[in-house]
């Protein structure tokens, strides 16, 4: 996966600003440290994971670089900077180019938000970015998956945001 131009800063910056990420490729590894708890300092536990196979309801902590291929797992009960709270795939056999993929992914993860917060995007306190394909894992890897992502500008969070209504 790969980010699209205006989140090369990074996803938390991205969901600062409320902006998007997106991107699937197999080239880039994981570059995320070693997760530690911001109260305690300990090490947090984290499993670097197949991009194309998260899944809702999954916890992870953020990457850098603009094409990613494996994420930071982490139990959510445990400090993190994302959960993926919906998914979808795109249709079609012809990539239909960044721009058309970045409007449908941003459009659909807009709806799915408030679904699972509760309350709109307007109205809340989180922010959602995505990953999505690009046009390399389109055509090599028939990749088509959309990973919506929630998270908090401000920090990390514990536990998951479904239903948290702020």
């Amino acid at each position: 996966m790969a980010t699209s131009p205006l989140s090369r800063v990074g996803i938390a910056a991205a969901l600062a600003l409320g902006l998007t990420l997106s991107g699937c490729t197999a080239l880039f590894p994981s570059s995320a440290p070693p997760a530690t708890d911001s109260q305690t300092g300990e090490e947090i536990t984290q499993t670097d994971t197949d991009v194309f196979s998260l899944s809702v309801g999954q916890c992870l902590n953020d990457t850098e670089g603009t094409e990613v291929s494996e994420v930071p797992l982490v139990d959510c009960a445990d400090e993190h900077d994302f959960e993926v709270y919906s998914d979808f795939e795109i249709s079609g056999d012809e990539f239909p180019g960044a721009d058309a993929i970045d409007t449908q992914a941003d459009a659909e993860c807009l709806t799915a938000f408030e679904q699972f917060v509760g309350i709109s995007y307007d109205n809340s306190v989180y922010g959602y970015t995505y990953f999505t394909p690009t046009e390399g894992s389109w055509t090599d890897g028939n990749d088509r998956l959309v990973s919506c992502l929630i998270g908090d500008p401000n920090g990390k969070v514990t536990g998951t945001l479904k239903g948290i209504a702020k």
